[in-house]
């Protein structure tokens, strides 16, 4: 769907990611700026991606993995995923994303954290979004603070990254629990 009141460079579409996007995948992923962020390994593998890919497209399977395209091109990708299978846990998912570099600050961020948020408000009546973030990701934390995620707590050497243990941040987003309507019976 094109995405309203995007004035960047080019136009901007958000839709559901496919198996044929999994190059797109490798590509961001596998550039360095963006992988030292994300929690992936190095050298990503387009295979594994077009199975994965493949398999989000079984109506049991409960993520959803959405990418920006502008100009034909696969410019960031976000997706929403089960935080655990405990039925407890139903109402929360934990939220992902990824933009290259030469695409950060122009909005796709924004544009895929903002689909992600309707989807999960208007579609699956989601009381909790979580997500962890690089304690110096300073960028990432700005855009998660923007659309009403709070700190929750740090975890302290968390994750090995380029050789080094770095600390990660607990961040959430709660949401009320979706209006009702009082509709009358016709």
């Amino acid at each position: 769907m094109p995405v309203p009141g995007f004035t960047q460079m080019t136009d901007l579409t958000i839709r559901r990611a496919r198996p044929d996007d999994a190059e797109a995948f490798v590509r961001i992923m596998g550039e360095p700026a963006v992988l030292r962020q994300l929690m992936q390994l190095p050298y990503p593998d387009v295979a594994v991606w077009r199975e994965r890919l493949a398999r989000l497209g079984d109506p049991t399977i409960p993520d959803l993995q959405l990418v920006a395209e502008a100009g034909g091109e696969v410019v960031g990708s976000a997706g929403l995923h089960p935080v655990s299978p405990a039925l407890r846990r139903r109402h929360a998912m934990m939220l992902g994303i990824s933009v290259p570099a030469a695409w950060q600050g122009r909005g796709v961020g924004s544009a895929l954290m903002q689909a992600l948020c309707d989807y999960a408000d208007r579609w699956l009546g989601l009381r909790r979004l979580e997500l962890q973030v690089y304690a110096d990701n300073a960028r990432a934390i700005a855009l998660y603070r923007k659309f009403g995620f709070e700190l929750e707590g740090r975890h302290r050497a968390y994750a090995l990254r380029d050789g080094e243990l770095v600390d990660s941040l607990a961040m959430a987003r709660l949401r009320p629990a979706p209006p009702m309507t009082t509709g009358e019976a016709p």
